[in-house]
């Protein structure tokens, strides 16, 4: 599907954009490009009105998004409100024992984009997720990232983290609707009832 043919979404799932992941030595080799597109996509959300839910893993002790490590921390900044949301997870999956699903539902919507890290896990997981329970999902290809995935010997070289991401679109099948640039998701104010922020 190319740029032009977007119909407006209702929301923005943005996965795992924590500072571990995101900056340092050890963020993605992309961290600049999904950044700059993450910011963008909350930007045009929040100006449409459209719901905005930031998922925020719970690493296990020890792991880099521990919870309360400087790691685990949201790198962008969230605007709470009846409109934006934290949803704290421990599943790859966004809805796996998390009210993410009450709060799609709640606000009436039926299309999201989804952005973040890391491609091949949560964000894949999520998408696949929302596409389980009937949403249109668009995945902007510009907007998520992923590591090279290690050599493995007897299987395979390093493979690229561009081609790791590329293939997490595709494994999701046709029914989500991969495009090239984030710039070109339009947003939409969904129609439900909206809930403060708790």
């Amino acid at each position: 599907m190319t740029d032009a043919q977007l119909r407006p979404v209702q929301a923005l799932l943005v996965v795992d954009v924590q500072s571990a992941f995101v900056s340092g030595g050890e963020a993605v080799p992309d961290a600049a490009r999904v950044l700059d597109r993450t910011r963008d996509l909350l930007a045009r959300a929040r100006a449409a009105g459209a719901l905005v839910v930031h998922l925020q893993n719970d690493g296990e002790p020890g792991t880099v998004d521990e919870p309360g490590t400087a790691g685990w921390e949201l790198h962008l900044p969230v605007t709470p409100g009846a409109r934006e949301h934290v949803v704290r997870k421990t599943e790859d999956d966004g809805f796996a024992d998390t009210p993410l699903d009450a709060l799609l539902d709640d606000a009436g919507v039926t299309e999201l984009t989804v952005c973040g890290v890391l491609s091949e896990m949560c964000v894949a997981a999520t998408a696949r997720a929302a596409l389980d329970r009937g949403h249109r999902v668009v995945l902007p290809h510009d907007a998520h990232a992923t590591y090279d995935i290690p050599a493995a010997p007897g299987i395979s070289d390093t493979v690229p983290h561009a081609m790791s991401s590329r293939a997490a679109e595709w494994a999701l099948g046709d029914e989500v609707e991969i495009v090239p640039h984030a710039a070109a998701v339009p947003f939409t104010a969904p129609t439900g009832a909206v809930h403060q922020a708790g």
